[in-house]
């Protein structure tokens, strides 16, 4: 990557650094993850969590089971068995007392009725939709919108189909009480996540694979068609909300189909391949105003191969989300499935491998993440500017002295993926970007750059070295990935 160094020596001296840290920071130093001990007998493989009013949880297993967690991070949780019996539920959400699950082959809702700690009532709300017998043919969810209907989305099927190829799979489904399904957006492949945003918009997030260059965060739009042909011949019946695209380019960049396939809509944001995981899956956002730090109302998002847990910040320009990944924190136990926040703020972690590969050392497992109250410098957002970016951070930059050099380094470059049929893309047309000026904010929080080349469409990787806080730590992370839809207007 092209390096661009830049002499600080003009910006107004603020603050002499303190003596610098002799060892380094880590992620584990500001958000420390405690492992809720499970019993040798129970297999805690995590579809789905939904903290309770009294501090316990409803965690549901792959296998079929709901289990209730009392007191989980004392020496010995008690464990009792609420609901079993599922079909691999994959979502849990609590309301108006009835706890909801997405399962293969229905949306239920469940209740304990008689009060006596085990679910006695069980009703089937919707299941307007075929399976096949195909193994991998998940459903995640769910999760309800402002006008009370409710929302899963539909995993594509992998191998053979026993009882024959069912409709509506790679689908986002709404279901309305006492109404038949509406099938209202296509082209999903392996959407593992689905959350409610808090202004009301639902975003799910899916795995890279054929048809889906990388992992990707997106907006669910009604009538939009996200890339994957599987289940779009679906989109022929008279009940789809989707017009019928027709049949895929194979082997086009994803800026040039997004304006040349009927209906396909770009994710609000890429999360390149490797470097930001491999296997994006459930996510929250924070609603805690500034209990789990810094980052309150940006999205936190597991990813189930790299046993971690990624942030984003959004933003709107000309009508569409668009935004940034950035690190946040690795080397959790096993591969992380789901993340609910928790009353006080901490960010439950429900974690399985079900037999795919993990960076996790455990096979499964339940985690706590909880903010320490130390502020790390980190990058805290990057939004987009019609001539480059403005680069925020949690603490104050030194803009005396940044690491013993009054230099600080920065670099960027943009690429893109290709839809095609092949698994994955890799990184296409990439280009080194210029940064042609930079400043910083007096108060040394905002670092606004201009770039030469900007491109919509593209992944806009950032690098930021050298830089550091007044106690003299280098940012935690050092780069962000942002996915520059529009640039906004002048």
């Amino acid at each position: 990557m092209v390096m661009l160094t830049i002499l600080l020596a003009s910006v107004p001296q603020v603050q002499a650094p303190t003596e610098a840290p002799t060892e380094a920071p880590t992620e584990a130093d500001y958000y420390q993850a405690q492992g809720v001990p499970i019993p040798e007998n129970i297999e805690l493989e995590i579809g789905g969590i939904q903290p309770l009013e009294d501090g316990s949880l409803l965690a549901c297993t792959r296998r079929g089971q709901v289990w209730r967690i009392t007191n989980p991070l004392s020496r010995s949780p008690k464990f009792s068995l609420w609901a079993d019996g599922l079909q691999e539920p994959l979502g849990l959400w609590l309301h108006e007392g009835w706890i909801y699950s997405a399962t293969r082959g229905e949306l239920l809702r469940m209740r304990d009725s008689s009060g006596a700690g085990r679910a006695d009532d069980f009703e089937t709300i919707n299941d307007d939709w075929n399976i096949s017998g195909n193994y991998h043919e998940y459903n995640f969810g769910p999760r309800p919108d402002a006008e009370g209907n409710w929302w899963i989305t539909t995993n594509r099927g992998f191998g053979g189909e026993p009882f024959g190829k069912p409709d509506w799979r790679g689908w986002a489904l709404r279901l309305k009480p006492g109404e038949d399904m509406e099938p209202m957006a296509a082209g999903l492949r392996s959407p593992a996540g689905l959350e409610l945003s808090p202004w009301g918009e639902l975003f799910y997030t899916d795995n890279q694979g054929e048809w889906c260059g990388a992992n990707k965060l997106s907006v669910i739009k009604e009538g939009a068609f996200y890339g994957h042909p599987f289940g779009i011949e679906s989109a022929k019946l008279p009940q789809s909300h989707v017009t019928y695209p027709g049949k895929n380019p194979d082997g086009i960049m994803m800026p040039k189909a997004h304006t040349e396939l009927p209906n396909f809509q770009l994710p609000a944001v890429w999360f390149p391949y490797n470097k930001m995981g491999r296997s994006a899956s459930g996510m929250a956002w924070d609603r805690s105003e500034g209990a789990f730090g810094p980052f309150a109302g940006q999205l936190f998002v597991g990813d189930q191969y790299q046993a971690s847990v990624m942030r984003v910040s959004l933003e709107k320009v000309a009508g569409e989300w668009q935004g940034a990944c950035y690190p946040f924190r690795k080397g959790l136990a096993a591969g992380v499935i789901r993340v609910r926040q928790a009353e006080d703020g901490g960010l439950w972690v429900g974690m399985s491998d079900r037999g795919w590969p993990s960076l996790g050392t455990e096979g499964y497992g339940l985690q706590k993440l909880s903010w320490s109250g130390e502020m790390p410098f980190e990058i805290h957002e990057m939004r987009a500017k019609s001539t480059g970016f403005d680069v925020q951070f949690t603490k104050p930059v030194n803009l005396d002295q940044t690491k013993d050099s009054l230099l600080v380094s920065l670099s960027m470059s943009s690429y893109t993926y290709e839809l095609h049929s092949a698994y994955g893309s890799d990184e296409m047309e990439t280009q080194e970007l210029t940064i042609s000026e930079h400043h910083f904010s007096e108060d040394g929080l905002i670092l606004h750059i201009s770039v030469d080349g900007l491109r919509e469409g593209y992944v806009h990787e950032l690098h930021v070295m050298d830089v550091s806080d007044m106690d003299g730590n280098q940012l935690l992370h050092d780069v962000a990935y942002y996915t520059l839809i529009h640039i906004p207007a002048e």
